[in-house]
C-alpha cells in the first residue's frame, strides 16, 4: 500500500495560529479520538504547546471499549483526562470541572482584587474530524461552531463564550506534515481524520479487515454472518461482499462497494466497540 500523506495548506497557517493564541488562554482542552487514543495525538501540537496545563478528551466515547484503562493511562501519565460524547453530552460536565478547576489559579486572582472571577478560557485543539466542534456546540447549545462530519472544516480560530463560566478558542483541525509510521495514517484514515479522496479504499479496508479479525474476530463473524474468517483482507472483503449482495452482473463482487459499506459500519460501530490502539506497557 502507498503510503498515505495529507497536509493540506492551511494547516501551517493552523500551526501558527495556534501557536500565537497560546498566550490568551489558561489552558489547552485537546480532543482525541477514543478508538485511537494515541494515534490521535499530534507530535507537532505537543511541541507547540510545551507545558500549558492540559485536559484530555476522549471523545467518540460510545465508540470504544474498555476506555477506564486508557483514562487510568492518561492519569498515571500526569495528564488530566474525560471521556466524554460530544453528541450526547455524556462526560460534559466532568469536562466543564476539570477546566475550571486547572485555570482557577488563574481565574481566581481577579477576586482577590474585589473583581469577580474571570470565566476560565481554554483552546480547542486536536486533528481533524475527533468532535471539536460539536463539543463546542454541546457546550455553547446551540451550532455557534460549523460543525461537520468532514476533515478539515473549521478553517480559522472563533471565540466561543460558554454561560458556564468557560470561554472556548476553537482552531481547525491540524494534522502531521508527514507519517513516519504507516500503521498511525491508517487509523486516522479509518477513522476519518483524513479525507477518504486520498484513499485506496479497497486497499486500505482490506488492511482494516485484517486488524478486525485479529482484535475483534466474533464481531467480524457475527455482523456479517461469516462461517469463518479467511486469512487475508482481500479474501475477507469478497467473503462481506457475497453475503451482503454487493455483486456486479456476471457475478463478480464489487469490491469497492463492499469496502465502503464496510467502512461507514465500521465508523458507526456496527461491527462493535473498539480501540484500536494498544495499551502501552509501563
Amino acid at each position: 500500500m502507498n503510503d498515505i500523506q495529507w497536509f493540506p495548506g492551511h494547516m501551517k497557517k493552523t500551526r501558527e495560529l495556534i501557536a500565537a493564541n497560546l498566550k490568551l488562554v489558561d489552558l489547552v482542552i485537546e480532543v482525541l479520538d477514543a478508538r485511537i487514543p494515541l494515534s490521535s495525538q499530534n507530535p507537532m501540537l505537543q511541541e507547540i504547546l510545551g507545558d500549558k496545563p492540559k485536559i484530555i478528551a476522549l471523545n467518540k466515547s460510545d465508540l470504544a471499549a474498555n476506555l477506564d484503562l486508557w483514562l487510568k493511562y492518561f492519569k498515571e501519565k500526569n495528564s488530566e483526562a474525560v471521556a466524554i460524547n460530544s453528541t450526547n453530552g455524556a462526560g460534559i460536565k466532568n469536562l466543564i470541572a476539570a477546566a475550571k478547576k486547572i485555570a482557577a489559579p488563574k481565574t481566581d486572582k481577579f477576586a482577590k482584587f474585589g473583581a469577580k472571577p474571570r470565566a476560565a478560557r481554554a483552546m480547542i485543539v486536536g486533528v481533524p474530524n475527533v468532535g471539536k466542534s460539536t463539543l463546542i456546540n454541546r457546550l455553547a447549545g446551540n451550532n455557534r461552531a460549523k460543525a461537520e462530519n468532514r476533515p478539515a472544516v473549521t478553517r480559522s480560530k472563533q471565540w466561543i463564550k460558554i454561560d458556564n463560566g468557560l470561554d472556548l478558542l476553537d482552531t481547525p483541525g491540524i494534522l502531521y506534515p508527514k507519517f513516519e509510521d504507516k500503521n498511525i495514517a491508517l487509523k486516522l484514515a479509518w477513522t476519518y481524520a483524513i479525507n477518504d479522496e486520498v484513499l485506496d479504499i479497497e486497499e486500505t479496508v482490506c488492511l482494516l479487515l485484517e486488524t478486525l479479525a485479529a482484535k475483534i474476530p466474533k464481531n467480524l463473524i457475527e455482523r456479517y454472518k461469516l462461517e469463518n474468517i479467511p486469512a487475508e483482507g482481500h479474501e475477507i472483503l469478497k467473503a462481506v461482499g457475497k453475503k451482503r449482495g454487493c455483486i456486479r452482473k456476471g457475478g463478480e463482487i464489487d469490491s469497492e462497494k463492499t469496502a465502503r459499506l464496510i467502512l461507514s459500519e465500521f465508523r458507526a460501530a456496527k461491527i462493535g466497540k473498539i480501540i484500536l490502539d494498544d495499551l502501552p506497557i509501563n
